[in-house]
């Protein structure tokens, strides 16, 4: 089968903590939980959730264990196509995010960056995206 624009994506990384992990994006930023496992389900698996949305090509997979390595450039961008939500972006740093400022201008500019409760970085962009 070849690879399109169709084709599911994972995108995956480490948490220190998955209910941190998961009060930010799902109920901070609104994203349901597809699934989430334990370790006791087989030897040699890990902790996980799964969060996106269910029609969506793509899904967010956090693996408890390891220890995460942001750095500021690490983004999840987010294209809203209109104004960043004030409520939305409360409701983030409720829920354990915190409000950065980027190192690049652009995203300053366009945007809200908020780190996740493991220092990665969502940036909620007023812009509208294609790649067409």
């Amino acid at each position: 089968m070849p690879f399109t624009g169709q084709t599911h994506i994972r995108i995956a990384r480490p948490s220190r903590d998955l209910a941190a992990a998961e009060r930010f994006w799902a109920d901070g930023l609104g994203l349901d939980v597809l699934w989430r496992a334990g370790a006791e389900r087989a030897p040699g698996t890990h902790d996980l959730l799964m969060v996106g949305h269910p029609d969506a090509p793509w899904h967010l997979e956090l693996v408890h264990g390891g220890e995460p390595r942001p750095t500021e450039e690490d983004l999840l961008v987010l294209y809203l196509d209109g104004p960043v939500p004030r409520e939305l972006v409360d409701r983030l740093e409720e829920h354990g995010g915190k409000r950065v400022a980027s190192p690049n201008p652009y995203w300053n500019e366009w945007g809200v960056t908020v780190e996740d409760p493991d220092g990665y970085r969502l940036v909620l962009c007023r812009r509208a995206w294609s790649n067409s």
